[in-house]
């Protein structure tokens, strides 16, 4: 089958006229033409079925385009997922009208903000949205408004715990929405844990929650402040969970483990406790059971083994010496916590919640250590 007379020349016209992108909309059988002055519409009139009429027209745009005209090639598709395509040949794939390759673009560290623009233009969808908003270069442009206004319509939709997460952390970047919207989020938050996770993942400093400090966090004030201005990280930990900030963050980490829906959300918010925690595990994730974690710490925190810098604290201040092990435990949380009581990856709800009381009420225990004085 070849393309009827008047398409071939419709197509070509459009193609000589140097659009910059391509899209088609298989239903209607139309493709479109983005120009500097609009769009540009092109009406398919198949000569038989559509699906093998379409191919064609996919070989002329590939054949003009990239000089092959077998459509988007797979070593294409394999190059660009991988981030091999080269940043001067993103346009190209935008006038090829294959999903696939606008994906692909999409994916490329190289996109800039107008090239995210065309590709926005050939197909509006979430999954391209999170990729272009994982680049600065499209965060900092006019596109990254636009996506995270997208993205925010459409996240009651989203029904994966990691997308909603991914979503609210990259819609949460500066410049993208502005404080009604957020304030709305954070309000459904209450209602969603994985919207919860995805503000902790944005900003742990910068909730829209507020608290006092801890109340005897100006005991240890002058104290904190001097060490932390002699450059001691574990000083400047300790004073950031016993101000207000820190006191939000822990308090949020407390409401998501009362009753998270699924694992993934159970693993993400480990995920984000061990990082906020990691100056207290400077020599790397141990992969441990919540026992072995629990039963170290101590061990850890001993005067003769701790760091120097955690020594100095500690004989400053040893009245915290229980928080500088409940935070030696919390840096170490993970998967490895999760592992021996977790035997299905499907367990969810209140059944993954039972499996899981005896390594969760340890880490609340830990928590509560943070935000209630002795």
């Amino acid at each position: 089958m070849e393309l009827s007379p008047e398409d071939a020349l419709r197509l070509n016209v459009l193609l000589a006229n140097k659009p910059l992108a391509v899209r088609i909309d298989e239903s209607n059988l139309v493709v479109f033409g983005l120009s500097g002055q609009g769009e540009v519409r092109v009406a398919l009139n198949p000569l038989g079925r559509p699906e093998i009429y379409l191919r064609k027209v996919r070989e002329l745009l590939s054949g003009y385009v990239l000089g092959s005209p077998g459509g988007y090639p797979v070593y294409l598709r394999r190059w660009t997922r991988m981030g091999q395509m080269r940043d001067e040949s993103l346009a190209q794939l935008l006038l090829l009208g294959e999903p696939e390759a606008v994906v692909a673009a999409a994916c490329s560290p190289g996109l800039t903000n107008e090239l995210a623009r065309r590709a926005w233009w050939a197909m509006e969808d979430a999954e391209s949205a999170r990729q272009m908003l994982a680049n600065p270069a499209v965060v900092c442009g006019s596109m990254g408004p636009v996506l995270a206004a997208y993205l925010v319509d459409y996240l009651p939709f989203e029904t994966e715990p990691e997308k909603m997460i991914e979503t609210v952390r990259l819609v949460l970047q500066p410049g993208l929405i502005d404080a009604v919207v957020r304030s709305d989020l954070w309000q459904k938050a209450a209602r969603r844990q994985a919207y919860l996770v995805g503000f902790l993942a944005a900003d742990p400093d910068d909730l829209p929650e507020s608290a006092p400090n801890r109340s005897d966090a100006p005991r240890y004030q002058a104290r904190l402040a001097a060490l932390a201005g002699s450059g001691n990280p574990f000083a400047s930990l300790l004073e950031r969970v016993l101000s207000g900030r820190g006191q939000v963050f822990v308090q949020t980490v407390q409401q998501v483990l009362k009753k998270p829906p699924t694992q993934e959300v159970v693993t993400a918010i480990l995920e984000l406790i061990s990082s906020y925690f990691r100056v207290f595990r400077p020599e790397g994730h141990p992969d441990q059971r919540i026992e072995d974690l629990v039963a170290e710490a101590p061990v850890f925190c001993q005067l003769g083994c701790a760091p120097e810098a955690l020594a100095q604290c500690l004989a400053a201040m040893p009245e915290l010496s229980a928080e500088v092990r409940a935070m030696r435990v919390l840096s170490g949380l993970g998967y490895g916590v999760l592992r021996p009581a977790l035997s299905s990856a499907t367990v969810m709800g209140s059944l993954m919640r039972r499996k899981l009381e005896p390594v969760l009420q340890p880490i609340s225990a830990q928590l509560a250590v943070l935000v209630c004085p002795r």
